[in-house]
């Protein structure tokens, strides 16, 4: 798929717009559908259409593994992070009412960085997914 130009084109148009989008529904999955695992899955196809149409080693370029590593981390520590903030605020885990000085404004927050969290984790999880059975295979001779 690396020579045909028109893929190339569309790739590279439509890929911003995904990641946009991904964006979207990650701020609006507090008010409707949509949220954390929808968001990432959206973000690492982008990242794994622009892999497929320009290769794995485009891909790995434009999102290092380290970065996707990086990303699971992240997104594990933010969520743990958030039900640790409630309970040193005096709350159970992963209660948000404690973390805003009303309810609201606490479930408003915490929803938030938790699906933060969830998204991060997702990006990352798909996207070493899509780098190692993509990269499956290559190294055989070498072994």
């Amino acid at each position: 798929m690396k020579d045909d130009l028109i893929l190339r084109v569309v790739s590279k148009l439509t890929m911003p717009f995904m990641l946009l989008f991904a964006l979207y529904v990650q701020f609006h999955g507090d008010f409707g559908p949509g949220g954390g695992f929808q968001a990432g899955v959206i973000a690492a196809a982008a990242i794994v259409f622009y892999g497929i149409t320009f290769g794995l080693a485009a891909a790995q370029r434009l999102v290092p593994e380290i970065v996707v590593e990086r990303l699971l981390a992240a997104g594990v520590l933010l969520y743990a992070g958030v039900g640790l903030a409630g309970i040193l605020l005096g709350g159970n885990y992963l209660d948000y009412f404690v973390l805003g000085a009303d309810t609201v404004a606490g479930q408003h927050r915490g929803i938030f960085w938790v699906e933060a969290g969830v998204g991060l984790t997702v990006a990352g999880v798909m996207l070493k997914l899509f780098y190692m059975f993509a990269s499956r295979g290559r190294d055989a001779g070498d072994a």
